[in-house]
């Protein structure tokens, strides 16, 4: 299945961090960045959520 299981908002904001670090090369950001970083874990993690809640499978609706 396309959706073996729920990812877990955890699992997803994890996803969205690692994500931002590798596309922004940075591992941790400089204390002057922290804050458009943090911001963009967070608009990745929910651009995420959005698409696994929007999701159909077989015919039927995802839930995330």
């Amino acid at each position: 299945p396309a959706l073996p299981e729920e990812a877990t908002e955890e699992e997803i904001r994890a996803a969205a961090l690692q994500f931002v670090r590798k596309v922004s090369g940075f591992r941790a950001p400089a204390a002057h960045n922290r804050e458009v970083f943090d911001r963009a874990v967070e608009a990745v993690a929910a651009a995420t959520a959005e698409l696994l809640a929007g999701l159909e499978v077989r015919g039927q609706k995802a839930s995330a």
